[in-house]
């Protein structure tokens, strides 16, 4: 994953705590997804409505999908440019292109 304590923005070396944030901000974000998920199981479990059901897991993945883009985003402004500049074109392209095989 493209979350780090430092990284490069811009030519800048990001503040620790904002990437820190950022981190602690996906962990807690992922630990809710994870609560949702475990409700969503005990609503199959339990033999909840099916329209019920789905719109939980709509939910579910609208979440999830707004973290894999936070997460996107932070490997763009970090791991990304340390790889163009360091001369690894070839290996970001490979890994972006994997990564959008599985939308």
């Amino acid at each position: 994953m493209g979350i780090k304590i430092f990284g490069r923005v811009n030519n800048k070396v990001t503040s620790m705590v904002k990437i820190k944030n950022n981190k602690h901000r996906l962990l807690h974000r992922l630990k809710i997804v994870r609560g949702h998920l475990e409700k969503i199981i005990h609503m199959v479990e339990d033999d909840t409505y099916c329209i019920d059901i789905l719109l939980q897991s709509r939910a579910v993945q609208k979440a999830l999908k707004s973290i894999d883009s936070t997460i996107m985003e932070e490997h763009l402004n970090t791991c990304a440019i340390d790889q163009v500049r360091t001369g690894k074109q070839e290996q970001l392209i490979k890994e972006l292109v994997k990564i959008y095989k599985y939308k």
